[in-house]
């Protein structure tokens, strides 16, 4: 299955200059894959045209982006006039409406729940009878502001009903941390829910998906709607069910690969012996080797096993992180390829022992190394090699690779090593990326360093990037607190508007200016004295960090100061109580430590939060009775893996729990257990039926209802100390955060900067930098470099106009760098869309039609028509046919036209367009000949076998287009030496290419239907002895076959 990724190519030379050469001017970047063998499991780990309603059309195609330079001027002008607008613009603008909704409820309040749950049915029958859904929206927001106060006990605010109105609109809503986001979702879903196509609630990982559909999702159930949830390790049939509810909440990842997945035939299931007897049937000389060797792999797929339902209306949480932070890598599904080489361990070696500036040089803003002079002679004479980029042995790449692992990739910087793996570190949110690798033998480089073992290289399958996946949605919207700094790119790129909605109270937060420090150890002194002076204060600390390694260096530096604080990174220990974590930040004199902020998804409120306390409180008695033992594979006999507790740190609680409410909820869990069974439960049904029991509406059932009474009554308890808290928290000046490190973008800064501040309360911001920091060595240019030289001191900080002035300019730099790659990744996978809808449709044609005779008898046609003009040519004369090499070659591939003679075709066409009509009329009745011959010795085993060809043929041959694209894009690079546009060259040949590949597919499908003979397998015979003998027919028929000459179907058949 030899085929590779056209993405593999952008991630590395997508975004080098047009002028950088293939061996040193590339910049890689990890991909998101996912293996096929998970991918049959539906295992996925990561590691996507009508109009807007009141905001004009938005086609998908012909999309106008402005230059680069117009969106640098964008970003900086949005820079320096982003503190201007408070949203009260906005406020003004829909005024009025928020007004009307205002005037209903009274009228909706004095509903019961029945009556309020009818509302539904007459809002979606009036949606469905053609009233537009902007007329219906002050209704259905009155509905759903109602059912949130009685099921959550959250009434929206005005503010809240404005983001809603934004996100209908199909535009950015820009709401600051804290202002209840996940709340103002449900608002627009509800509304265009109603229509009955669906939405989509897209969130940046598992656990947030989760959470919003357990809390906010029991608004629409409450009012009758559906709601489903997504999550890894689902089931197919579980996925499609989740995908028909009227709003679904799934990740960015899990839908993107669930859409590629949809458009690949890799299901298996228990009909493969019925699907061998047909692939022996398949005697076709150039695919039975392929086939018989991946035959487990393929299936044929019906519409019914497709998982994803129409795109409608998709609303983005944290758009930015998802549309921009991930839009510079692509979704790719991978299969395995060849068995790694030990070449890895080899190059590895040679790495270690190189120096840098003496064997290799390395450019740290391209993210690439070159080798010197002395590094591939010394090289050359270790391998005993005469050339490193001999294409027999490719030991350069090898070599490349491990010095970059060497220098570019860190531990605990970029990627943390568990067990035997080697797992990437998101720079964007801190996490590990489970199932994600770096492409093109990167990551073997990676764990050829660490010396764990080397897994499989990959090939792609499908891929597709993130901006055209998502604007593949006829209305699209999202959600951030931080999108006004990158205006110019959404709009550019996804038409869509950034609009600022106000906040419900004044922000009161001071940002503090920045500290700047020469070297980076005064740096750190700083941030420990600054730390140091807050907790003594009783003020809680939240310190931002850039990598694993700072998060732990500033860990051991707080605890030789005796600072008690709490860590939030990649590592395993810390992930598991990530939330946990989060939540108790607030805390009186509480230090946290958290490598990025973004896309975290739990408040931190001052004084703790009471709710999510008594939470884990009830969960550490609850889930070690009702989960069922792990029966996980133990890593090793000597050292079991440990066993799962749920129990909490006591200090995380505000009080020892009363024995009246210990009693409360041990009788509840006794009533869980009785009612459940002892131990019967997974860990994620016992979550699920926990996260209900956490919440505040009406709950019919027993169990839950005794939980729930539980859990209330422990909040209350908890609130009288978390309120006292508060106060003292407030009075001390509310949370300070401090950032230790200045992001690629201003954005990923304002997101720490928002942790603190939410819903009106106190708090302030200090950036912490020195010129020694990443950013700014790479980036600062020569202005930075020589301050760096002029101030001399380490533990003074430096305060200069000057100084300011170019941080902020390296800032923005780096801003346009990334929006650039971003840019160049979306022009080139531009190319690569059109012709992936065409792939898509004509697949998704063959599994939906009943009878594809219509597409075959175009296909024998079209090909007919090829080997017409190959072998004789439309200005060829009458005189000057060459018509006993074409009718061999028509007679190579199809036998029933053995009866054609020179003299035949002579007496029955004068002219070109006659031989051209004559020669599709007989290439269709073969078609239709053999259509029938099949039909009579097995009723509909050949439309089966159709299906099956034109399946297998269009995945096998696109995945070989990617292959080549990827190499054409590599080439076209080194074209801009000849002052030649690269994206325009590699529009031209990835457009004759697809030409090509079209072609290749109808021209090898209607072969293998001419030459398919179908052999009927004994029934009684014993499943084992049918395949052993099944094999080993087509071994033989492989072996034994005529291979058809210069008519190759994988070749072009219009060779001469």
């Amino acid at each position: 299955m030899a085929a590779s990724s056209l993405c593999s190519s952008f991630t590395t030379k997508a975004w080098s200059n047009a002028q950088s050469s293939s061996s040193s001017g590339c910049r890689r970047k990890h991909h998101k894959t996912v293996t096929l063998a998970g991918f049959l499991r539906g295992d996925f780990q990561l590691l996507h045209t009508t109009s807007f309603p009141a905001s004009g059309s938005r086609a998908r195609r012909g999309r106008r982006r402005r230059s680069g330079a117009v969106a640098s001027l964008g970003g900086l002008l949005g820079g320096i006039f982003k503190g201007t607008d408070t949203g009260e613009s906005t406020r003004q603008q829909y005024a009025a409406t928020v007004n009307v909704i205002n005037g209903l409820e009274r009228e909706i309040s004095a509903l019961s729940d029945s009556e309020l749950r009818d509302r539904t049915f007459a809002l979606r029958e009036r949606a469905q009878q053609g009233q537009t859904l902007d007329s219906l929206l002050p209704e259905a927001f009155a509905v759903v502001r109602e059912a949130s106060k009685r099921v959550l006990g959250l009434r929206p605010f005005d503010v809240q009903l404005i983001g809603g109105m934004v996100l209908h609109k199909g535009e950015i809503a820009e709401m600051r941390t804290g202002e209840g986001k996940t709340l103002v979702a449900i608002l627009p879903a509800y509304l265009n829910a109603l229509t009955g196509k669906g939405v989509h609630v897209v969130t940046v990982n598992d656990y947030l998906a989760r959470r919003d559909c357990e809390w906010v999702g029991q608004v629409p159930r409450f009012l009758g709607l559906k709601v489903g949830l997504i999550q890894q390790n689902m089931t197919s049939e579980q996925r499609k069910e989740n995908y028909l509810c009227d709003i679904t909440y799934v990740t960015n990842s899990e839908l993107g690969f669930d859409y590629l997945r949809d458009n690949l035939a890799t299901e298996s299931n228990s009909s493969c012996t019925y699907y061998l007897h047909l692939l022996y049937a398949l005697q076709i000389v150039v695919f039975i080797h392929y086939i018989t060797l991946n035959f487990k792999s393929w299936d044929l797929q019906s519409v019914e096993e497709l998982v994803v339902r129409g795109f409608n209306y998709c609303i983005i949480d944290e758009v930015d992180s998802i549309l921009i932070d991930e839009a510079r890598t692509p979704l790719i599904i991978s299969g395995p390829a060849e068995k790694p080489s030990d070449r890895y361990y080899k190059a590895a070696k040679i790495a270690a022992a190189f120096e840098r500036d003496i064997h290799y040089t390395v450019d740290e803003k391209q993210k690439t190394v070159l080798l010197s002079e002395q590094g591939y002679e010394d090289a050359e004479e270790i391998l005993n090699v005469k050339d490193l980029y001999d294409p027999r042995e490719q030991w350069a790449s090898y070599i490349l690779n491990a010095i970059k692992a060497k220098e570019l990739f860190l531990r605990d910087v970029n990627y943390i090593t568990r067990g035997k793996e080697v797992l990437i570190v998101d720079e964007f949110t801190g996490r590990v990326m489970q199932g994600r690798r770096w492409s093109d033998g990167l990551h073997q480089a990676v764990e050829a360093k660490e010396g764990l073992p080397i897994q499989n290289e990959t090939v792609t399958l499908a891929s597709i990037s993130y901006q055209n996946f998502f604007l593949q949605f006829p209305k699209l919207c999202g959600m951030t607190g931080t999108a006004a700094t990158e205006s110019t790119e959404f709009e550019s790129i996804y038409k869509l508007k950034v609009t600022i909605v106000p906040t419900n109270k004044p922000m009161i937060r001071k940002d503090e200016s920045d500290v700047v420090f020469r070297a980076t150890s005064g740096k750190w002194r700083a941030v420990v004295v600054e730390i140091s002076r807050m907790h003594k204060t009783g003020r809680p600390v939240l310190v931002g960090t850039t990598s694993v390694e700072q998060s732990d260096s500033l860990s051991e530096q707080l605890k030789e100061a005796g600072i008690p604080h709490e860590v939030l990174n990649a590592k395993p220990e810390n992930v598991e109580r990530e939330a946990e974590i989060v939540a108790q930040s607030g805390r009186l004199g509480a230090v946290t430590i958290a490598t990025n902020m973004a896309g975290r998804g739990t408040d931190i409120i001052l004084g703790g939060n009471a709710e999510f306390m008594a939470r884990l409180k009830l969960r550490e008695i609850l889930m070690p009775r009702v989960v069922k033992p792990d029966d996980g594979v133990y890593v090793s006999i000597k050292k079991p893996l440990p066993k799962k507790t749920w129990k909490v740190n006591e200090k995380l609680f505000p009080c020892q729990l009363s024995t009246k409410n210990t009693e409360l909820a041990e009788k509840a869990v006794q009533l869980a257990v009785k009612t459940w069974g002892q131990r019967s439960l997974t860990e994620l049904e016992a979550e699920e039926r926990l996260s209900y029991s956490c919440e505040k509406g009406p709950a019919q059932d027993e169990v839950i209802a005794e939980l729930r009474n539980a859990f209330l009554e422990i909040v209350k308890e908890y609130k009288v100390f978390t309120e006292e808290e508060r106060k003292k928290v407030v009075a001390a000046g509310g949370l300070h955060v401090v950032g230790t490190e200045r992001h690629e973008s201003r954005r990923i800064d304002n997101q720490l900067r928002g942790r603190s501040g939410r819903q009106g309360d106190p708090g302030g911001s200090r950036f912490f930098l020195s010129l020694e920091d990443n950013i700014f060595r790479i980036f600062g240019g020569d202005r930075i470099q020589g301050l760096m030289r002029a101030f001399r001191v380490e533990d003074l900080p430096i305060e200069s106009k000057m100084l300011t002035k170019a941080l902020d300019e390296a800032q923005r730099k780096v801003e346009n760098y990334f929006f650039d790659i971003r840019k160049q990744l979306f022009e080139y996978d531009e190319v690569l869309n059109s012709q992936r809808d065409r792939v898509y449709t004509e697949r998704r044609r063959a599994l939906e039609s009943e009878n594809l005779q219509s597409l075959l008898i175009e296909y024998a046609e079209l090909t007919m028509d090829d080997i017409i003009e190959a072998n004789i040519g439309s200005d060829t004369p009458r005189d000057s046919w060459d018509l006993e090499s074409l009718i061999a070659k028509i007679q190579q591939y199809c036998y029933f036209l053995n009866d054609l003679t020179p003299d035949l075709l002579r007496n029955n066409c004068s002219d070109y367009e006659e031989l051209k009509n004559y020669l599709r009329l007989r290439g269709r009745e073969a078609y239709l000949q053999k259509r029938d011959i099949v039909e009579q010795q097995e009723p509909g085993l050949m439309k089966e076998a159709e299906r099956f060809l034109i399946l297998s043929n269009i995945d096998r041959l696109w995945k070989e287009h990617l292959q080549a694209l990827k190499f054409v894009q590599q080439a076209v690079g080194l074209r801009g030496y000849a002052q030649r546009d690269p994206l325009i060259e590699y529009k031209l040949e990835g457009y004759n290419l697809f030409l090509e590949m079209m072609a290749q597919i109808r021209r090898n499908v209607i072969y293998s239907i001419y030459q398919f003979q179908p052999v009927r397998v004994k029934q009684d015979q014993d499943k084992k002895g049918n395949q052993k003998s099944e094999k080993l027919n087509a071994r033989k028929a492989n072996t034994n076959a005529d291979p058809v000459g210069s008519v190759e179907p994988s070749t072009s058949s219009a060779s001469a």
